[in-house]
């Protein structure tokens, strides 16, 4: 659901420069940022016990492929000002971007429900709803429902319907002598694929936060009262009032991360898909360079996800750092036999649940 005209025409040579250098960071951050969450989840045992990370693999997955499939033509494109790989894979390249970019966003939705149901219910309300069964379901639909507003319309041309003159326009550039990779897409499908791609995942999304965000907060006065009511703090003792204390306190930084998680993925897509409803109906007269801008903007979040994880989540920063320095023993778990936290406790994705 993206309109790519032309948009590096009248880049001078420092500009392109600039242009690529900050594309190929782009690129790089978001292959090793997301292998390296891959890894860590893969070698890590207690990162694969815990359900969320499954959405956060195959999200890991999704942008990674973003990286390596969809950015690197556009690069090339956007710095040559040319597309030389024919008609046919500018539909393919384009289907895999609508397809992945779509798949990341729902996955960023389903990693929202899971913290809903983590945060705001029970621990044993949580594993009923959160089956492996329902996983998997949620995860095929995270890849199957992009399909039908990629690969389906764009290959059958739905996108184009009443507007492939103006495609055929800008598709070839006579004062240049180039060849553009053009999508554009007519009012029917430019609503269709926003709202399926990000504005119903986004009222979801925003729902589950405001959710947790309320949840929090009592819970953070929950925490007061249990203080002021003197709550035992001996880490050998685990009365039921220290268990609620300590799953309040790690379910609130939890809803912290989720905020700054959340406020990234509005900055990075909200401007893109603002402008992708806005441009149909104002004749597609959005400057090329302002949709290449907003089209990147949304890359960014692609290589964005995994640098969030570890600076805010110690599981993940624990796993990235055994991996970044080989194995190192300062960084490894203390032994289960020295933790004063009871075997009865799990932790999801930062978030300290106390199974009683």
């Amino acid at each position: 659901c993206r309109v790519l005209p032309s948009s590096s025409e009248g880049f001078g040579v420092a500009e392109k420069i600039v242009l690529l250098t900050f594309i190929s960071a782009v690129i790089l951050m978001a292959i090793l940022g997301n292998l390296l969450v891959m890894v860590a989840v893969c070698r890590d045992r207690q990162l694969r016990k815990i359900k969320t990370n499954y959405f956060i693999v195959s999200l890991a997955f999704a942008d990674l492929l973003v990286s390596v499939l969809v950015m690197p033509f556009g690069a090339i494109e956007l710095v040559q000002d040319n597309w030389i790989y024919g008609e046919m894979f500018c539909l393919v390249r384009t289907s895999l971007d609508v397809l992945l970019t779509t798949a990341s966003i729902l996955h960023l939705c389903c990693i929202s429900l899971d913290r809903y149901y983590a945060i705001c219910c029970q621990p044993l309300v949580y594993r009923n709803k959160m089956t492996p069964l329902r996983i998997a379901v949620m995860l095929g639909g995270c890849w199957v429902i992009p399909t039908f507003i990629s690969f389906l319309p764009i290959m059958q041309g739905w996108n184009s319907i009443g507007i492939i003159d103006l495609i055929q326009q800008r598709q070839f550039n006579k004062a240049s002598n180039s060849t553009y990779c053009i999508f554009m897409v007519n009012k029917p499908y430019a609503i269709t694929c926003s709202v399926v791609a990000f504005y119903i995942p986004f009222l979801l999304m925003v729902l589950a936060y405001y959710r947790i965000y309320v949840t929090a907060r009592e819970h953070a006065r929950q925490i007061q009262v249990l203080q002021r009511a003197g709550a035992p703090t001996d880490g050998r003792q685990h009365h039921p009032d220290q268990h609620s204390t300590h799953r309040m306190k790690t379910e609130t930084k939890a809803a912290k991360t989720l905020c700054i998680i959340m406020g990234c993925f509005c900055l990075c897509w909200a401007p893109f898909f603002v402008t992708n409803i806005v441009d149909p109906f104002i004749n597609y007269t959005v400057p090329g360079k302002l949709w290449t801008a907003f089209l990147w903007l949304g890359y960014i979040n692609s290589g964005l996800n995994p640098f969030l994880y570890a600076f805010l989540n110690k599981s993940f920063r624990r796993a990235f750092l055994i991996i970044l320095c080989c194995g190192d023993e300062r960084y490894r778990r203390p032994s289960i036999l020295g933790q004063t936290v009871p075997c009865s406790t799990t932790t999801i994705n930062g978030s300290t649940h106390v199974l009683r």
